[in-house]
């Protein structure tokens, strides 16, 4: 399975799908996702701006993130599994093993199967501003500010096979 965030396709140039979610909230904004099985290819126009797109295989699944909402589909048809209306969530990851990883400014969250059962997954101090940086083997290094000590960015690393966060 394949996945990448693409600039607008010309019309008939893919087979496409739209994936909109009515709401008087929604942006004028879109994003269009080229999906790709083995089976398949497609072109996804989604709500809002894209913010991060990616497949876990091991779950055959895809997260498709944009400043409107986040979309679960399945990866065989890429039909909807679920959607969630999502200002919060800033940037995606998938682990080594399929799981997927979100974060917000404060946070970083484990997907445990479906958007309501996000585990927070704790760290050493209070964080602010994250970013995922790069990977390591089962580790997904992240840079932030502490809360109260804005005068550096720290640099820490998620444990993908322990699921814990640890200082370098």
């Amino acid at each position: 399975m394949k996945v990448e965030i693409i600039n607008q396709p010309y019309s008939g140039e893919y087979q496409e799908k739209i994936y909109d979610i009515e709401s008087v909230w929604n942006s004028k904004f879109w994003s269009w996702i080229k999906m790709t099985n083995k089976d398949l290819e497609i072109v996804g126009q989604f709500r809002g701006s894209s913010k991060e797109v990616k497949c876990s295989d091991p779950l055959n699944e895809i997260i498709v993130l944009t400043s409107d909402f986040i979309y679960r589909l399945e990866g065989n048809n890429f039909e909807i599994i679920e959607a969630e209306r999502q200002p919060q969530y800033h940037d995606l990851e998938v682990s080594p093993n399929g799981d997927f990883i979100l974060h917000d400014y404060y946070n970083i969250y484990r997907m445990n199967g479906e958007f309501s059962k996000m585990i927070n997954i704790e760290g050493p101090v209070q964080m602010d501003d994250i970013k995922f940086i790069k990977w390591e083997n089962n580790k997904l290094y992240f840079e932030f500010e502490e809360i109260g000590n804005w005068e550096e960015k720290r640099l820490m690393y998620l444990d993908t096979s322990t699921w814990k966060i640890q200082q370098l």
